[in-house]
């Protein structure tokens, strides 16, 4: 049978070289995000709907707009992939529930108190051992993904939402208003859940590294970023219920 290829448009050939040079791009993505997710999730979940926002990409990218397409498209792919994570949230919705009451009760107790909340004074308030609130914090870190990029309404299950128009993470990472409240809620964080956060985010080390860096254990860390999480989404309240 005779080739047709003479007969595709240059901007299909165009789009399905993209794709194809940058599917490595995907894979890297999602290996670094499993590195920080649960054992529960997949990486070809991950990877399937990451080549979706490539290819979505690789259609809606205007080399006019400054950007290179790397740089464009890691953008849409790790969007698609953190859509995807929260889409099919494996976590208990009373988990959820739990996190947004931990919350509730450090904004009080800072607002009362004009500084940090403890861990014994968030306990207390919530009539909870401090073991059962430090496996709250755990559960906390390993269900939520916690959205710099997400300023938008959150629902009741209290991760943000992502019903969002095409363009609008690339949009989310422009948000001044909320970026600058979110460096600003970091900076006044405990000194060492500000370091967990500097480690996590910044350097992009996983819990067992911060760990040995703080010496330690995995599952302290896994406390201290929980906390930090949490009285993030107190301090920013403003932003995530608007």
């Amino acid at each position: 049978m005779k080739s047709n290829a003479a007969n595709i448009p240059v901007e299909f050939k165009n789009t399905n070289k993209l794709v194809v040079e940058h599917e490595p791009l995907v894979k890297r993505i999602a290996f670094h995000l499993m590195s920080r997710l649960p054992a529960s999730v997949q990486v070809d979940d991950l990877v399937q709907a990451g080549m979706i926002g490539l290819i979505e990409a690789s259609r809606k990218f205007d080399p006019e707009q400054g950007a290179s397409f790397e740089t464009y498209a890691g953008i849409r792919i790790r969007g698609a992939m953190l859509d995807e994570i929260r889409r099919t949230d494996w976590t208990p919705r009373s988990v959820h529930r739990k996190a947004r009451e931990v919350a509730e009760a450090v904004r009080k107790i800072e607002n009362e108190k004009g500084r940090d909340a403890r861990d014994v004074e968030v306990a207390e308030a919530m009539g909870l051992g401090l073991d059962e609130y430090h496996k709250i914090l755990q559960d906390a870190t390993g269900c939520r993904i916690f959205s710099f990029e997400d300023p938008g309404s959150v629902g009741e299950d209290g991760l943000a939402q992502t019903h969002r128009q095409p363009n609008q993470p690339l949009e989310n990472l422009q948000n001044c208003d909320f970026k600058q409240g979110l460096a600003g809620a970091i900076k006044g964080l405990p000194e060492r859940e500000r370091l967990v956060m500097a480690l996590y985010y910044d350097e992009e080390l996983n819990l067992r590294e911060i760990g040995e860096i703080l010496g330690v254990s995995e599952s302290r860390v896994c406390q201290i970023h929980g906390q930090a999480l949490i009285r993030l989404r107190a301090r920013m309240e403003k932003w995530l219920t608007d």
